[in-house]
């Protein structure tokens, strides 16, 4: 059995994740040795824990790499879900469970530690959402295991960077009058995400003999309506005026959730589904076996300020972004450019600029998000409006931070693949397009020791209707493309201080704030 102080093998899945990129952290603080499985183990590196942890590569539904990953592990922490992945997400969420359970057994893992979905009490459980049935069915596969299991059961997790608070922060902060589906009168027990931590990190300590579920929250019971109200509060915002209607299906919500904030539509709608029962916690068993010190876990308001102030300084640990978007191309840049024996179209600018290599990269690395993309806004933005129309996650995911990137980020509807500091940003598409693409943006030096700003966009069409697509945008690249080189060579030789041309007026920018401790989850 393991005991308090005792330094023990984790293993942590869906160390990519809003979760599990905290979740690493806590467990090293609290003295463990830790392991990420990852399908894309690069994704880890530039994390601050990254040296610190051990990284190996594969997937939950492949039982040679689980086998792996589990081998000489203490404690396995299982935090993947297949949240918006889709028909056939339940299938592939049963079989994984399945895999790693067997897995865990074989491995001789003393105890498995599993994070779902709080369950609505005396619904039956073909009236749950599909997700919610998922989550529930996975706790299940744990608890029959050999293995020792502890489920945590949670509702709506609050913390800066969670698609709940993203929701519920832009709902309340850009409409101070709403219409709102029927969901809002729903009671649910919110809970902040350091107080979900630091049960997942004290579950790792739990005796032997402990196999079962626990319903975890904070000491609130709130219907959403409720909290929207509260959040204004707690903003300073003036109080909004909300009315709810039936009409609104979980299906309808979630696209007017997707028009009004950055959480797309396949993440809304599991989130909304959850919401059409009350979903209140049982009991407080957790309690026993890891203490609730005083003033824990925290009331809402005070996860909501804690959470908001973390924004606010741009100290985002994770995001529900961090986790790449289902049915999202994850093809690495191909480097023959007969990759497959396919075409591969390239838009290639050199610039000369009149400024260090360190000014253009601070402005490389700066954009998107308020910055913009320097170049026509408005094209920008209709290509975001039209991938939300097609059920893409759009423009508006933004930055994880305002002034560094990592690989992995979420920036707006590009993901960072590659990030060598001071030189190359490579960034691949996810919006919905019938192939692949990538922008490149580079910091070099000639041989005359004169900076030159590099780019290059690159597209892999899949299918006819790829080849159209690249001929029928080719005619704008002139003035997306090439605007934005120019744009960007212009603020580097602005300087430090310098206005960055594109990025938008009147807003504040928010100094980071150091600190030589390590920042506390909120």
């Amino acid at each position: 059995m393991a005991t308090d102080g005792q330094r023990l093998h984790c293993l942590v899945t869906g160390a990519t994740g809003y979760i599990g990129g905290r979740l690493v952290p806590e467990l090293l603080r609290a003295g463990h040795h830790v392991r990420c499985l990852a399908r894309s183990p690069g994704k880890l590196r530039d994390h601050p824990w990254a040296k610190h942890a051990e990284t190996v590569q594969g997937d939950v539904t492949d039982p040679e790499s689980v086998a792996a990953a589990l081998r000489g592990v203490d404690v396995a922490y299982y935090l993947v879900h297949a949240l918006g992945a889709g028909s056939g997400f339940e299938d592939t969420d049963r079989q994984a469970a399945r895999i790693f359970a067997e897995q865990a057994r074989l491995a001789g893992v003393r105890r498995i530690v599993y994070l779902g979905g709080l369950t609505p009490r005396d619904v039956p459980e073909r009236l749950l959402s599909p997700h919610l049935r998922s989550r529930a069915e996975v706790g299940e596969i744990f608890l029959r295991s050999p293995v020792p299991a502890t489920v945590l059961r949670a509702a709506v997790v609050i913390g800066s960077g969670s698609a709940s608070f993203e929701m519920l922060r832009y709902l309340t902060e850009r409409l101070p009058v709403m219409v709102t589906p029927s969901w809002v009168r729903t009671r649910t027990q919110p809970i902040a995400v350091r107080d979900v931590l630091r049960y997942l990190v004290g579950s790792a300590t739990m005796p032997d003999d402990v196999d079962r579920a626990f319903d975890i929250g904070g000491p609130d019971v709130l219907t959403y309506r409720e909290m929207m109200h509260r959040y204004a509060a707690v903003a300073g915002l003036r109080r909004r005026l909300i009315l709810p209607v039936p009409v609104l299906t979980p299906r309808l919500s979630s696209h007017w959730i997707g028009l009004v904030t950055p959480v797309p539509a396949s993440i809304a709608r599991p989130l909304t589904e959850s919401l059409r029962h009350e979903v209140v916690c049982r009991e407080h068993d957790i309690a026993r076996y890891v203490p609730d010190a005083p003033g824990r876990p925290l009331p809402f308001d005070e996860a909501l300020a804690l959470a908001l102030r973390r924004v606010r300084e741009t100290q985002v640990a994770t995001r529900w972004s961090s986790a790449s978007v289902p049915g999202a191309p994850s093809d690495p840049l191909p480097t023959d450019p007969d990759w497959a024996g396919g075409s591969l179209y390239q838009d290639e600018r050199h610039r000369p600029v009149d400024a260090s290599r360190e000014d253009l990269w601070r402005v490389i690395e700066g954009i998107g998000g308020e910055n913009g993309w320097y170049s026509s806004p408005l094209a920008w933005a209709v290509r975001g409006w039209l991938d939300r129309f097609v059920g893409g996650v759009g423009l508006r995911r933004g930055r994880r931070d305002t002034e560094r990137l990592r690989v992995g980020d979420s920036l707006d509807f590009w993901r960072v693949e590659e990030i060598e500091p001071g030189h190359l940003l490579r960034l691949r598409a996810e919006m919905r397009l019938p192939g692949l693409a990538w922008l490149e943006m580079r910091a070099e030096t000639d041989d005359q020791g004169r900076t030159r700003y590099r780019q290059r966009a690159l597209f892999h069409p899949r299918g006819l209707l790829g080849h159209a697509y690249w001929r029928s945008v080719a005619p704008f690249h002139s003035v997306v493309f090439g605007g934005m080189a120019r744009n960007i060579a212009r603020a580097a030789a602005g300087g430090p201080g310098g206005r960055r041309s594109g990025s938008r007026p009147g807003r504040r920018t928010v100094r980071r704030q150091t600190s030589s401790a390590p920042p506390h989850q909120e």
